[in-house]
């Protein structure tokens, strides 16, 4: 069985959030992604605590596409720096964790 993965990834608004978040289910880099909108964030950035009100995606997928989905969110990501974090699934109901791997199509 494949490694599944969630992927967080934070963006400015709702439109980035949805056009990211379609991107990656249409292109077959994630099987399902959440939209956690009114995040808020406290972060620090150029020496000074900001803060700001994020919406949060919650992108899972299989650890191999783990590249192509850094690389899709770079490359339409507003952020200087976006947040990209995937974590490991430990554990998780066998169906689901197939109906992840079954949403992606091999290079």
């Amino acid at each position: 069985m494949t490694q599944a993965i969630v992927t967080l990834c934070t963006c400015p608004d709702k439109n980035a959030a949805e056009k990211i978040a379609r991107l990656l289910v249409e292109s077959k880099l994630a099987a399902c992604v959440n939209i956690l909108p009114n995040v808020l964030s406290i972060y620090s950035w150029d020496g000074k605590v900001e803060s700001a009100e994020e919406h949060l995606l919650v992108i899972k997928s299989s650890a191999q596409r783990y590249q192509d989905i850094e690389t899709a969110i770079r490359s339409h990501h507003p952020y200087e720096l976006p947040e990209i974090i995937a974590v490991p699934v430990e554990l998780g109901s066998p169906e689901y964790i197939n109906w992840i791997n079954t949403c992606h199509v091999s290079k």
